[in-house]
């Protein structure tokens, strides 16, 4: 019941700090002027946002356990891992689906680099340890302006119960995962495979397709 808890907990956690994010990446791009941004400038940002999203699970890890040791955040650093990874793989389902339909997408804003994102996420992890090691560091002005106005909104009576709601579908999302995990394990394939399902969907959408000038008979 405590890793449910907790994995609840840290969905909502993730949930608000995208929320909030989603108005620092509105006002950068406001401060741009439309320019538009760069592979390297799109990974620098995203990098900062996980950093920073580490930290903050740092913080939180620290005020569930009131002590500094590894068993004691691992739990928490183990669902930020399947998090990031999760991420990851959804925009790789992404960017296969784009490229099963010409790459029409990456020409309309959808940036995509493996490479950037693992080591991002490399880079984040590491982050991670490095507080657990230092964790003076993780005290910082920023992350607890972002520790508190997560704490604040999670407080906000209809907007707090939205992003409650958006924990359990987050806490629903591990549980699949996690069986899907074990039934690798046993079977060597997962009990449910999204990404097989869409390659079918878009498979079978494509058979449906006909060429504008293909002739039909009577």
């Amino acid at each position: 019941m405590d890793l449910i808890r907790l994995i609840f907990q840290l969905g909502v956690l993730f949930a608000i700090y995208s929320f909030i994010w989603f108005f620092i990446d509105l006002g950068l791009a406001l401060l741009m002027a439309g320019r538009k941004r760069s592979l390297p400038e799109i990974y620098l940002i995203k990098a900062v946002k996980y950093l920073f999203l580490v930290n903050v699970t740092f913080m939180f890890a620290l005020e569930k356990n009131n002590t500094i040791n590894i068993l004691g955040v691992l739990p928490s650093a183990t669902i930020l891992v399947v998090y990031f990874l999760g991420k990851l793989q959804q925009k790789q389902r992404q960017a296969s689906i784009l490229n099963q339909f010409g790459g029409r997408g990456f020409d309309l804003g959808f940036n995509f680099n493996q490479n950037y994102e693992i080591g991002i996420i490399t880079f984040a992890v590491a982050l991670f340890f490095v507080l657990l090691a230092a964790p003076q560091y993780a005290e910082n002005n920023i992350a607890i302006w972002f520790r508190e106005s997560i704490i604040d909104i999670e407080e906000t009576i209809i907007i707090g119960f939205i992003f409650k709601i958006i924990g359990a579908f987050f806490l629903l999302s591990m549980i699949i995962r996690m069986i899907n995990a074990f039934f690798y394990l046993i079977f060597r394939k997962p009990l449910v495979d999204f990404q097989t399902f869409v390659g079918r969907r878009t498979s079978t959408s494509k058979k449906d397709d006909f060429d504008d000038f293909e002739e039909i008979p009577d």
